[in-house]
């Protein structure tokens, strides 16, 4: 491999992450701020509002940004939103609540997004406390997961007066937005200010721990009022051809997090092939790119039409250089030691059934050369830990009911690990929405409780 190429032991900095270049969001100047605020109808029937999953009250909390009010605009973002700050950085805003403004219509939403991350970067940098814990109810609830949903959860028991304890597998909070998205999106000292929020309001975090290995469900039940499954996902599945036990096959969430927490990713080389076309597959393409990789190429068994990743996503990696090959599919990976090349087939929907899966076009094989592989094609479901903690689920998604309980009492469940299967990607700010609507259903149940 070239030693030359920039990604070959690719310079990366101390704590703080590699460097990947600056982040994509530019800050709003003071003018750009006023203009924006004061261009908001306040609509009677708040689209916006209505679109945000979390319904933040966005005419709010931008009229208090028009009158200088940081502080109270702040507040109705993160009452709504416990994770406003990332949702700022990473929310589709042009399919939700920009998609939704009247302006619209005539292509110039409001930048609502850059406005709530100006609000909260405000609250960031002057170290505000917007939020207390309520008044103690004697009441203990553990959250397995400290990811958006167990953060959100967490932050929302402890303002009713819940004591609350998270545990945490990894040795930081706040789940794939600490380690699986891109630096230049967003970064590890926001998503970790985020987590220090729940640390100040009392909550008892417990990293390094996992369930149904360092700790049994049945002493969490024994020992806690009522229990929350945060846990998300697994890493990236297997493709399941030959080749993968190569050097330079990786697992996308494994190489972000490399990247992200500015550890070696070794030499990748000038030609970097990403199976997958979600938001993780574009994290694994700017990142590889940003890394100084010659040529990164996206390849994805449908069309373009079919990529799970959000549109401005993908306008972003286009503009990033990044090639695309659609209707292609793995056979198997080349080399001898390292990766030095991949056998792709031809692929095809069926005509007239566009929702039909992707079929072989015979005698269409073909080789690319690469130089490392990265697997973006979702994540694995937790059946063992769910296995371990006694709980029903249908194809690895836990089940729950209306209230987000289990089918074992007391045991609740939000985030990725209820996230049903489909074609498109969970949201961070639903994440975020599961982990408040969580946090009511358990404090009924422990009201309720009281009473009987």
């Amino acid at each position: 491999m070239a030693s030359s190429n920039p990604a070959a032991g690719a310079s990366l900095d101390g704590p703080g992450g590699p460097n990947l270049g600056a982040p994509i969001h530019k800050p709003l100047t003071e003018l750009e701020v006023t203009l924006e605020a004061n261009r908001c109808l306040n609509c009677y029937d708040a689209p916006c509002m209505r679109a945000c999953p979390t319904h933040i009250d966005v005419a709010s909390f931008i009229g208090k940004i028009a009158t200088g009010n940081l502080k109270g605009s702040a507040r109705v973002i993160l009452d709504a939103n416990p994770m406003g700050a990332s949702c700022a950085r990473v929310c589709p805003t042009e399919e939700l609540c920009e998609g939704a403004c009247v302006y619209k219509k005539d292509d110039t939403p409001i930048r609502i997004g850059d406005l709530q991350r100006y609000s909260i970067d405000w609250v960031m940098d002057h170290d505000v406390d917007l939020f207390a814990p309520g008044p103690v109810t004697g009441k203990k609830v553990a959250i397995i997961g400290g990811g958006p949903a167990g953060r959100s959860a967490a932050r929302d028991l402890r303002r009713i007066g819940h004591a609350v304890t998270i545990f945490e597998s990894r040795d930081g909070l706040n789940g794939l937005n600490t380690y699986g998205i891109v630096p230049f999106r967003l970064s590890t000292d926001v998503a970790l200010w985020e987590a220090q929020q729940v640390v100040k309001l009392g909550v008892d975090v417990r990293t390094g721990v996992r369930v149904g290995v360092d700790v049994s469900m049945d002493s969490l039940m024994k020992d806690f009022d009522a229990v929350v499954l945060a846990c998300g996902m697994g890493n990236v599945p297997k493709l399941g051809i030959p080749g993968e036990d190569l050097l330079n096959v990786w697992d996308a969430l494994d190489f972000i997090e490399r990247a992200k927490l500015g550890k070696s990713v070794g030499q990748l080389g000038n030609h970097v092939a990403v199976i997958g076309a979600g938001n993780t597959a574009i994290d694994a393409l700017t990142c590889a790119k940003r890394l100084g990789v010659e040529r990164v190429t996206m390849y994805y068994r449908r069309g373009e039409e079919q990529m799970t990743a959000y549109q401005f996503e993908y306008e972003f990696a286009k503009m990033e250089g990044i090639e695309f090959r659609f209707f292609c599919a793995p056979r198997r990976i080349i080399g001898e030691m390292h990766v030095s090349a991949v056998e792709f087939v031809k692929t095809a929907i069926p005509a007239g059934d566009a929702g039909a899966a992707p079929v072989v076009v015979p005698g269409s094989e073909f080789v690319e050369p690469v130089s490392a592989v990265i697997r973006a094609i979702g994540q694995s479901r937790l059946h063992d830990t769910f296995s371990a903690v006694g709980i029903e689920t249908d194809g690895g998604v836990v089940c729950v009911d209306d209230a987000l309980q289990t089918s074992r009492t007391g045991v609740f469940a939000a985030g990725d690990c209820i996230f049903e299967k489909g074609m498109r990607e969970a949201m961070v700010v639903e994440a975020a929405e599961q982990g408040k609507l969580v946090a009511r259903s358990i404090d009924a149940y422990l009201r309720e409780g009281a009473r009987t």
